[in-house]
């Protein structure tokens, strides 16, 4: 059984759909061959009022049906709304830690030319320190001694609720070969991406802090 889509949440995405198009209601309204008034009845009433005007509306917004009725399964967090009573905690170092884990995807902050470059990496945690494999001509493959920062976030839109953690500190390449054993035998080590990323970073943070936002 499916849960039947928001009326108001549905004509929030057709109109944001449309204003990205940069069309009129009337303007959409044309392209979905149905009179103003009409367009404006569907939206108050919802997908199960017609539904074959819906996807017609969708066509007129180079969209589908599926994609307004439940959102781009592959579009950016931040889509739904901020839960009831939402909070922003400070976090302390030991929670930064813990949440992180001791592998996952973060994003790594380059100082570059003409501004810094933020990259995602896979990453592993060891002793204390974040640790990612790039190339040696790579875009995240910073300056010997580089001063970077890393970020490790995660969002639940649907309870409104997430965290994020900040570390910031210099970057060194890894040579050691009993490190670089034990790096490669991590869980996580091998990059998402492929292909051939024979170097070690490692970060050992000067500094790491985190927040968590809460609701309810």
């Amino acid at each position: 059984m499916h849960d039947t889509p928001d009326p108001a949440v549905v004509a929030r995405r057709i109109t944001e759909r449309r204003e990205q198009l940069g069309l009129s209601e009337e303007a959409l309204a044309n392209r979905a061959a149905m009179a103003p008034r009409y367009l404006r009845c569907l939206l108050d009433a919802g997908p199960a009022f017609d539904p074959a005007g819906f996807v017609r509306i969708a066509a007129a917004l180079d969209s589908t049906r599926g994609e307004l009725l439940s959102g781009r399964a592959d579009a950016p967090p931040g889509q739904g709304s901020p839960g009831p009573r939402p909070r922003l905690l400070a976090l302390t170092e030991q929670d930064c830690w813990q949440l992180v884990g001791g592998h996952g995807i973060g994003r790594i902050a380059l100082p570059v030319e003409p501004g810094p470059v933020v990259l995602p990496v896979n990453y592993v945690v060891d002793e204390g320190s974040f640790a990612y494999l790039t190339g040696e001509h790579d875009a995240a493959a910073p300056e010997e001694g580089a001063a970077v920062s890393f970020q490790v976030d995660r969002i639940d839109e649907f309870l409104g609720r997430g965290w994020s953690v900040l570390a910031i500190g210099p970057a060194h390449y890894v040579d050691d070969p009993v490190e670089l054993e034990r790096l490669a035998g991590l869980p996580g080590a091998a990059p998402w991406a492929g292909g051939r990323r024979p170097r070690w970073v490692r970060i050992r943070p000067e500094e790491i802090s985190g927040r968590q936002l809460v609701s309810g």
